[in-house]
């Protein structure tokens, strides 16, 4: 079999980009799971193409860029031996926002196959501010020998415009999993691990180790984001009693304003809120190994990176049953899902698993269970080379 040279792009946010985001981390781990399928992987480029203004001449001009970057693109390409040419292209989170202007050209100027993964494609934009690259994004899906749903959601905007001759494939979102299950490894290690960790977590950030941890990582910015952030202080405003506390670890340009939405939080306890700021990746899975449930309503959620970390350290998840969550957190198994924007009822499942140890502790199994069995990169690598197999044998 020939070697399989993929050349990879995100439109959005490339893998390289300086800021971290659950968009960059997703595109590193599908570089990855392409490279345990066998694939070799070059960057092809970092252009962005992202405009969230809905200013149609800066998407004119990005399309005009996008353009040349292509050009360049296939005169290097074709410059090279035949073997060191790419095989196939493919591209991580385009939509009408952060289209792909390259792609689409490059793949068929060098007759390749060009497949794409979380393909957003939503309808009511035609007409839109973003119309330009709604378009752009409807002809690359057509165009496309196959696509790669990350959610159920985008599965079903994105049928419609996908041939019977190419494929349409669901890959749910996954992740490393193994720093946030290391710990579990070893059962009396483990509960030695987890004791010191809370231990030393608790002196870190005054957390009452009699109480139980409520954990919630989310970066603070505006948007859905901090809408989130307005749901969940008003939901923990109605829960009531002083046995629990809420460590949130997260930072960003809207931190005031998600700060003053936790303030019902403290309105029985100033004690009950415990903020972290923002924290590195590397000293995360300690703290989801030391909490007992992981909180995020997850309002207009694509799917929630921190929801599969929390699963994979065994915390059942209280989240909102919205977009792509479901997707990440199976309801009654791994975590509860409630009702979108009902304050009470999100209030309600954490008290219930507050006060519920056995349910509690079958969640915890149900969610590193699933996370590694079904969400690993192992496991993604597994559905894009079946894919790869297909489209080139």
């Amino acid at each position: 079999m020939a070697a399989r040279r993929i050349a990879f792009y995100a439109p959005l946010k490339a893998p390289t980009h300086p800021t971290p985001s659950g968009d960059r981390r997703m595109a590193r781990l599908l570089i990855r799971a392409l490279e345990t399928a066998g694939a070799q992987v070059e960057l092809a480029s970092d252009f962005r193409s992202y405009d969230g203004q809905g200013d149609a001449a800066r998407q004119t001009a990005l399309r005009t860029e996008g353009g040349i970057v292509a050009d360049r693109l296939i005169g290097q390409y074709r410059a090279l031996a035949d073997g060191a040419r790419p095989t196939a292209w493919f591209t991580y989170h385009l939509y009408h926002k952060a289209p792909d202007w390259i792609g689409p050209k490059v793949a068929k100027a060098l007759k390749i196959p060009y497949l794409v993964a979380e393909a957003s494609f939503a309808p009511k934009q035609a007409g839109g501010r973003w119309d330009l690259g709604h378009c752009a994004t409807a002809r690359a899906i057509t165009a496309a020998d196959c696509v790669f749903c990350l959610t159920r959601l985008d599965m079903a905007c994105v049928r419609p415009l996908i041939s019977t001759a190419h494929q349409l494939r669901f890959l749910p979102p996954f992740l490393d999993s193994q720093p946030f299950t290391r710990i579990q490894t070893e059962p009396a290690q483990a509960e030695r691990n987890i004791r010191y960790g809370r231990a030393e977590i608790a002196r870190r950030f005054g957390l009452d180790p009699e109480r139980r941890w409520l954990l919630t990582v989310a970066m603070m910015r505006p948007g859905d984001k901090l809408r989130s952030y307005q749901r969940l202080g008003a939901a923990l405003g109605c829960l009531g009693g002083n046995d629990w506390q809420l460590l949130v670890v997260g930072d960003g340009p809207a931190r005031d304003q998600a700060v003053a939405a936790l303030a019902p939080i403290r309105q029985n306890s100033d004690s009950n809120l415990i903020l972290a700021g923002s924290l590195p990746l590397a000293q995360l899975p300690e703290i989801y190994a030391a909490c007992d449930l992981y909180l995020w309503p997850g309002v207009g959620e694509a799917y929630g990176m921190a929801y599969l970390e929390a699963q994979a350290a065994g915390l059942p998840v209280v989240a909102g049953n919205e977009r792509g969550v479901p997707d990440v957190v199976r309801h009654a198994e791994t975590g509860l899902l409630t009702a979108p924007g009902d304050d009470a009822a999100f209030a309600a499942a954490t008290r219930q698993l507050l006060d519920n140890t056995d349910l509690r502790h079958k969640l915890s199994s149900g969610a590193r269970a699933f996370v590694r069995g079904e969400r690993t990169v192992a496991a993604a690598a597994q559905s894009i080379g079946d894919a790869l197999g297909e489209i080139m044998p």
